[in-house]
Protein backbone atom coordinates (compact mmCIF):
# COMPACT_ATOMS: atom_id res chain seq x y z
CA UNK A 1 0.00 0.00 0.00
CA UNK A 2 1.55 3.54 -0.93
CA UNK A 3 1.72 5.95 1.14
CA UNK A 4 2.21 10.12 0.91
CA UNK A 5 6.00 11.15 2.58
CA UNK A 6 6.76 14.45 2.84
CA UNK A 7 10.75 15.27 3.94
CA UNK A 8 13.19 17.58 3.01
CA UNK A 9 15.34 16.77 0.43
CA UNK A 10 18.74 19.20 -0.08
CA UNK A 11 16.74 21.84 1.09
CA UNK A 12 13.70 21.78 -0.70
CA UNK A 13 10.51 19.98 0.41
CA UNK A 14 9.61 16.89 -1.03
CA UNK A 15 6.23 14.92 -1.28
CA UNK A 16 6.33 11.38 -2.73
CA UNK A 17 3.93 8.58 -3.05
CA UNK A 18 6.01 5.81 -1.95
CA UNK A 19 5.24 2.14 -1.06
CA UNK A 20 6.70 1.22 2.41
CA UNK A 21 9.39 -1.58 2.19
CA UNK A 22 11.64 0.52 -0.32
CA UNK A 23 14.75 1.80 1.11
CA UNK A 24 15.51 5.31 0.84
CA UNK A 25 18.52 4.38 -1.05
CA UNK A 26 16.41 3.29 -4.59
CA UNK A 27 13.78 5.93 -4.36
CA UNK A 28 16.78 9.13 -4.31
CA UNK A 29 18.54 7.21 -7.51
CA UNK A 30 15.43 5.66 -9.17
CA UNK A 31 12.69 8.15 -8.38
CA UNK A 32 14.41 11.85 -7.78
CA UNK A 33 17.50 10.27 -9.92
CA UNK A 34 19.95 11.61 -7.36
CA UNK A 35 22.47 9.13 -8.16
CA UNK A 36 25.49 10.34 -6.01
CA UNK A 37 24.46 8.10 -3.59
CA UNK A 38 25.94 4.87 -4.26
CA UNK A 39 25.09 1.28 -3.60
CA UNK A 40 27.72 -0.72 -2.41
CA UNK A 41 26.78 -3.63 -0.26
CA UNK A 42 23.09 -3.45 0.33
CA UNK A 43 23.54 -4.35 4.62
CA UNK A 44 25.23 -1.03 5.39
CA UNK A 45 28.37 -1.95 5.96
CA UNK A 46 30.34 -0.12 3.55
CA UNK A 47 29.29 3.68 3.14
CA UNK A 48 29.03 3.85 -0.36
CA UNK A 49 25.68 5.06 0.79
CA UNK A 50 25.49 7.45 3.61
CA UNK A 51 23.45 10.28 3.81
CA UNK A 52 22.79 12.81 6.08
CA UNK A 53 19.55 12.66 7.94
CA UNK A 54 18.55 15.21 10.00
CA UNK A 55 22.58 16.21 10.29
CA UNK A 56 23.43 12.39 11.09
CA UNK A 57 25.57 10.30 9.28
CA UNK A 58 22.41 6.93 8.14
CA UNK A 59 22.79 4.06 5.62
CA UNK A 60 20.12 4.86 3.10
CA UNK A 61 20.56 0.82 1.97
CA UNK A 62 19.17 0.41 5.57
CA UNK A 63 16.19 3.13 5.45
CA UNK A 64 12.68 2.59 4.79
CA UNK A 65 11.65 5.64 2.61
CA UNK A 66 8.67 5.83 5.55
CA UNK A 67 11.63 6.30 8.03
CA UNK A 68 12.36 9.56 6.77
CA UNK A 69 8.94 11.11 7.11
CA UNK A 70 9.00 14.66 7.98
CA UNK A 71 12.73 14.56 8.66
CA UNK A 72 15.79 16.49 6.84
CA UNK A 73 18.04 14.55 4.33
CA UNK A 74 21.12 15.33 2.34
CA UNK A 75 22.44 13.95 -0.12
CA UNK A 76 26.20 14.43 -1.89
CA UNK A 77 24.11 16.81 -4.21
CA UNK A 78 22.98 18.78 -1.59
CA UNK A 79 25.97 19.87 0.77
CA UNK A 80 27.35 22.31 -2.06
CA UNK A 81 25.69 25.74 -1.79
CA UNK A 82 25.30 26.93 -5.47
CA UNK A 83 28.77 26.41 -7.44
CA UNK A 84 30.91 27.18 -4.19
CA UNK A 85 31.75 23.15 -2.89
CA UNK A 86 31.70 22.51 0.60
CA UNK A 87 34.88 22.47 2.58
CA UNK A 88 35.15 18.72 2.58
CA UNK A 89 34.20 18.47 -0.87
CA UNK A 90 37.19 20.81 -1.83
CA UNK A 91 39.64 19.48 0.49
CA UNK A 92 38.83 16.32 -1.48
CA UNK A 93 39.93 17.62 -4.90
CA UNK A 94 42.47 19.57 -3.03
CA UNK A 95 44.19 16.21 -1.61
CA UNK A 96 43.33 14.20 -4.33
CA UNK A 97 41.27 12.40 -1.73
CA UNK A 98 39.85 9.77 -4.43
CA UNK A 99 40.83 7.27 -6.61
CA UNK A 100 37.85 5.75 -8.46
CA UNK A 101 35.57 7.58 -6.63
CA UNK A 102 32.90 5.60 -5.59
CA UNK A 103 33.23 5.27 -1.95
CA UNK A 104 33.90 9.88 -2.18
CA UNK A 105 30.03 10.62 -1.92
CA UNK A 106 29.57 8.81 1.83
CA UNK A 107 32.98 9.42 2.92
CA UNK A 108 32.29 13.01 2.35
CA UNK A 109 28.91 12.41 3.63
CA UNK A 110 29.79 10.01 6.82
CA UNK A 111 32.51 12.76 7.72
CA UNK A 112 30.37 15.62 7.16
CA UNK A 113 27.68 13.86 9.76
CA UNK A 114 31.20 13.78 11.84
CA UNK A 115 32.41 17.50 11.79
CA UNK A 116 28.78 18.62 12.26
CA UNK A 117 28.76 17.21 15.92
CA UNK A 118 32.84 17.48 16.44
CA UNK A 119 33.89 20.43 14.31
CA UNK A 120 37.40 20.38 15.44
CA UNK A 121 37.89 16.37 16.04
CA UNK A 122 41.17 14.89 16.36
CA UNK A 123 43.00 12.63 13.93
CA UNK A 124 41.97 9.54 16.26
CA UNK A 125 38.35 10.68 16.11
CA UNK A 126 38.58 10.68 12.12
CA UNK A 127 39.74 7.36 11.35
CA UNK A 128 37.33 5.98 14.24
CA UNK A 129 34.23 7.83 12.70
CA UNK A 130 35.74 6.99 9.04
CA UNK A 131 36.00 3.63 10.32
CA UNK A 132 32.68 1.87 8.77
CA UNK A 133 33.46 3.59 5.16
CA UNK A 134 35.57 1.43 2.97
CA UNK A 135 37.78 2.40 -0.03
CA UNK A 136 38.92 -0.54 -1.95
CA UNK A 137 41.47 1.84 -3.73
CA UNK A 138 43.54 2.60 -0.85
CA UNK A 139 42.77 6.43 -0.26
CA UNK A 140 42.42 5.97 3.23
CA UNK A 141 45.46 8.14 4.20
CA UNK A 142 44.58 11.03 1.70
CA UNK A 143 40.99 10.98 2.87
CA UNK A 144 42.09 11.45 6.29
CA UNK A 145 44.62 14.22 5.43
CA UNK A 146 41.49 16.02 3.94
CA UNK A 147 39.00 15.48 6.53
CA UNK A 148 41.47 16.34 9.09
CA UNK A 149 42.62 19.54 7.23
CA UNK A 150 38.31 20.85 7.61
CA UNK A 151 38.79 19.91 11.07
CA UNK A 152 42.28 21.89 12.03
CA UNK A 153 40.87 24.69 9.66
CA UNK A 154 37.87 25.01 12.22
CA UNK A 155 39.87 25.01 15.92
CA UNK A 156 40.57 28.27 17.54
Amino acid sequence: MNEMIQFTLNGKPVTLDAGSGRSLLWVLRGDLNLTGTKYGCGMGLCGACAVLVDGVAERSCLLDISDIANKTVTTIEGLASGDELHPLQQAFVEHDALQCGYCTPGMIITAAGLLKEKPAASEAEIIAGLDGNLCRCGAHKRILQAVHSVAKSTKT
